[in-house]
């Protein structure tokens, strides 16, 4: 038996098929990738959004760094925090993350 018969390299390539079943199962990928990842995070963007602009004086909150405390004054920008008696520092409005009640409720769960 010969090795060119054996294993015949020179075969003919099997006929394409239709490339609209590969189409239909990247678009379905895509779908998928939607509602499992993108849509759920542009929610929490949202959510956190609309946290920044209901801010109030005196409301206790965590900053993305993991500091707690309480809010003294809002302007357009930044915030100014109280983290302990008279400790107050000046962050970023988009450095907060979460009401301090909340954060604490989901961490019980």
């Amino acid at each position: 038996m010969n090795v060119f018969t054996a294993f015949p390299l020179w075969q003919a390539p099997a006929p394409a098929g239709d490339g609209g079943m590969m189409l239909l199962m990247i678009v379905a990928m895509f779908v998928i990738m939607y509602f499992f990842m993108i849509r759920p995070q542009n929610k929490k963007q949202k959510e956190i959004a609309n946290f920044r602009k209901s801010l109030q004086v005196n409301q206790k909150v965590i900053t993305a760094g993991g500091i707690y405390g309480t809010v003294k004054e809002i302007n357009d920008n930044d915030v100014v925090l109280e983290i302990a008696n008279n400790v107050k520092i000046h962050i970023d409005k988009n450095s907060l993350y979460a009401a301090a009640a909340d954060a604490n409720s989901q961490a019980g769960k």
